[in-house]
């Protein structure tokens, strides 16, 4: 899991603490939610019925997400079920590890990136529940943002793969380690079906769509030409070649201009692999905001070419 590569996207620089937010906007929203959920089915719906049949478990019909094939599933469960929890430690421990392991991405990435990418492990994660399970005899009904975790958790081994983890406050282990041992477990607990009643696929779905994300973010895999191929083929097949062909010939090339220098950027020159490593390196110790402006612009320019 040596991977590191940290996109184009926008950062969240908030002016405390050296431009690092411990609870950024998107990872403050899911607390505060997931919490609110949780308050609201547990305590204030939980002693109300409605013709003999509580309002919490009529309500987890719509909520939950349903096997395929059942009379309760939905399509919008998909999303729903991520913020519904069994427990308070089910709850404590999944809103734990978000924070600890999704406040630093966000602050990387940006908060629409990390939105994103949250929502979409989670929507996988419950893609692989319902169409694998039922595979391995395991069809059931799952809540929880385990999947989604899941997926933050391994962006998290891949992008600061040499960070400590302090596995009960004590012992410290490589951030790589730590999340190929969680992967192990779960695959092993999927498979035999040990741990009855914990949703290890879902768990492993939410972890492979986000793998998936971040090589197609880091252009290891490209997704997005093929995605853009695909469009081009349905515009074609729509008959709008020549609309996108139109005015071909007044494209001129723009020169870029070296904030601070007023000296052109040569976009051919080249600069080496060793010293993009370093400024990778200096954000995975220090964090972006402790890059100079020329380290900004060359990761910058470097992150254009790759893409």
């Amino acid at each position: 899991m040596g991977f590191r590569n940290y996109g184009s996207g926008s950062y969240y620089r908030p002016s405390l603490f050296g431009g690092f937010s411990f609870f950024p906007p998107v990872i403050k929203a899911l607390l505060i939610s997931n919490t609110a959920i949780y308050l609201l089915f547990s305590f204030f719906l939980a002693p109300l019925t409605l013709n003999g049949v509580p309002i919490f478990e009529i309500l987890s019909g719509y909520l939950a997400l349903w096997p395929l094939g059942s009379h309760n599933f939905w399509p919008w469960q998909l999303i729903t079920y991520m913020f519904m929890h069994g427990g308070f430690w089910h709850l404590f421990f999944n809103m734990f590890a978000l924070w600890m392991f999704g406040m630093e991405l966000e602050n990387l990435w940006g908060s629409r990136k990390f939105l994103w990418y949250y929502m979409v492990c989670g929507v996988g994660a419950g893609l692989a529940h319902l169409f694998i399970s039922p595979l391995l005899g395991q069809p059931a009904p799952t809540i929880g943002a385990s999947g989604a975790i899941y997926g933050v958790l391994i962006a998290f081994g891949m992008l600061f793969p040499d960070r400590p983890i302090y596995v009960y406050f004590l012992l410290p282990i490589r951030a790589k380690y730590f999340v190929a041992i969680y992967i192990g477990l779960e695959l092993y607990y999927g498979v035999t079906g040990t741990a009855d009643g914990v949703a290890h696929l879902a768990h492993l779905g939410g972890a492979a769509v986000g793998f998936v994300f971040l090589l197609s973010d880091m252009n290891l895999i490209p997704v997005r030409s093929w995605w853009n191929r695909i469009n081009d083929g349905r515009r074609r097949a729509a008959g709008d070649e020549s609309r996108w062909r139109q005015g071909d010939g007044e494209v001129v090339d723009a020169k870029f201009y070296d904030i601070g220098s007023g000296k052109p950027f040569d976009h051919d020159q080249e600069v080496s692999q060793e010293t993009i490593d370093a400024i990778l390196d200096k954000i995975s110790r220090d964090g972006y905001q402790s890059l100079t402006e020329e380290e900004k612009r060359i990761l910058n320019e470097a992150s254009k070419k790759i893409h």
